[in-house]
């Protein structure tokens, strides 16, 4: 397991195949978030910092970028 390491971005959602929350981090990545979880999180356009894991064990039809589960989060801007 990779270590937990913290995120800071806008939350995207992405309709891409059977569609897929995604977290544009300010790192210029963009991370799609395991299973869509938390449902709380799931605010187009809200800005957050969370914490998760990147799981490179599991696989995605969206394939838009490296997946997080998340552990945490914080809603900056709803």
């Amino acid at each position: 397991m990779t270590a937990l390491m913290t995120f800071t971005g806008k939350i995207e959602y992405v309709p891409m195949g059977t569609g897929a929350w995604a977290l544009a981090a300010e790192d210029g990545v963009t991370y799609e978030i395991y299973n869509g979880e938390p449902i709380a999180i799931q605010q187009e356009g809200a800005t957050v910092t969370l914490e998760g894991i990147i799981r490179d064990d599991v696989m995605s039809l969206a394939a838009i970028g490296p997946i997080v589960e998340v552990m945490s989060f914080e809603l900056l801007d709803p």
